[in-house]
């Protein structure tokens, strides 16, 4: 349960993180380097059997 509740986070941030909108175009690569270690962090916890 609680995994697929972070897959649809994860993909949502992931939508949101796409420079493609004129509200995001200026971030630079901010959103999508949090995101990126977040989406690291949930693997590790994914493959230590912690999640």
């Amino acid at each position: 349960m609680l995994g697929t509740i972070l897959l649809i986070v994860l993909i949502l941030l992931l939508i949101g993180a796409i420079p493609l909108w004129p509200h995001s175009a200026n971030w630079g690569y901010a959103p999508s380097g949090i995101l990126g270690t977040i989406l690291i962090i949930v693997l590790i916890l994914w493959l230590l059997g912690k999640l």
